[in-house]
């Protein structure tokens, strides 16, 4: 039983993957703007003839706040597997290099403050390398 609920979510979660990476190609496309820019001009137009009242404002704020809110669920969920895939990529790029450090890999999951020690650390090694290059004023004859 375990294992038909662990494939149930599984299936849905692709589901929902599929549908937020199809979703956001669409509307982030130029046809999508297009058609914001519509409803908001026939919205406008429509003023005058309901006297600009409050259920004519009711209407676009409602609607707008609809769609931002659902928008943020998007986009977090494509930039979550955007982000995962790159940390992917880039381990099997430390994996396949045999001078990385294969300690790199999956870093993304350490703590805040094991990162800082490791961005402290680079930024020695960084600043010992801007020690070794000469610059001009050593270097001219």
């Amino acid at each position: 039983m375990i294992t038909q609920d662990k494939n149930a979510s599984t299936s849905s979660k692709a589901r929902f993957g599929r549908f937020c990476s199809y979703t956001s190609i669409y509307l982030g496309s130029q046809w999508a703007f297009l058609v914001a820019i519509g409803i908001i001009v026939v919205w406008a137009i429509t003023g005058p003839i309901y006297h600009y009242s409050n259920t004519w404002q009711l209407i676009i704020n409602t609607g707008t706040t609809i769609i931002t809110f659902l928008m943020v669920f998007l986009i977090q969920n494509t930039q979550n597997r955007d982000a995962r895939a790159i940390n992917l990529k880039l381990d099997e790029l430390i994996h396949s290099i045999s001078t990385a450090k294969n300690q790199m890999i999956d870093i993304e999951h350490l703590s805040d403050a094991d990162l800082d020690r490791i961005a402290e650390k680079y930024k020695m090694i960084q600043s010992e390398a801007d020690d070794s290059v000469p610059t001009k004023e050593t270097t001219a004859p």
